[in-house]
């Protein structure tokens, strides 16, 4: 499949996590790690700054498309992703958004054409934003915490280790390929490739 630069923008594909790095490859940034593994796949740098994010063009498959690595913090992505969307005048359900989930086991990955936020502040914020959570995601495994009384923030803002860290270098390209597989087969097919238990 050829990849090329373009113009013109049919989606959205909006990768969640918190900037700096001080946040780098911390559980809640496995949606920019997704962002990394697809530019490299592309052969695109995600490094235009513009609606508060860092951005590039891209066509997959025919499918035009802004890449998005929001410079919000993660309670705030949606001042990201809704002005990119007005702009570009790009519907819900052309609105990609690929984040961490901790009611997944490390590894799996779940696509959906919509849903609810699940607890998930990233998501949540562009919910709120777009006025509707009838968009499309890619939701990375990465574990709950080990046991109830461990602080969330903590665990969310840890970073992988061992065979999690091992298991997650595979997962973010696989989650790169259903980002593909979604774009340019479609929900039915990305579902069907991407959420079977792994």
């Amino acid at each position: 499949m050829l990849f090329q630069k373009s113009g013109g923008v049919q989606w959205l594909v909006v990768f969640l996590g918190n900037p700096g790095p001080r946040y780098a490859y911390t559980r809640h940034n496995a949606g920019f790690m997704v962002g990394d593994a697809l530019s490299e796949q592309l052969g695109v740098r995600i490094d235009r700054l513009r609606f508060h994010a860092l951005t590039a063009q891209c066509e997959i498959g025919g499918e035009k498309a802004l890449l998005m690595k929001p410079q919000t913090l993660m309670n705030r992505s949606g001042e990201a992703v809704a002005p990119a969307a007005q702009f570009y005048r790009i519907p819900p359900e052309h609105i990609l958004v690929v984040s961490d989930e901790i009611s997944l086991p490390v590894g799996r990955l779940r696509v959906r054409e919509k849903g609810s936020a699940g607890g998930h502040n990233g998501l949540k914020s562009i919910i709120a934003r777009l006025g509707t959570d009838a968009f499309p995601r890619v939701r990375i495994g990465v574990g709950a915490p080990p046991h109830p009384d461990y602080d969330m923030a903590d665990w969310v803002l840890g970073t992988f280790q061992n065979e999690d860290a091992e298991c997650m270098r595979r997962t973010v390209q696989r989650a790169a390929e259903a980002c593909v597989c979604y774009l340019t087969e479609g929900a039915q097919a990305a579902m069907t490739n991407y959420n079977p238990r792994q």
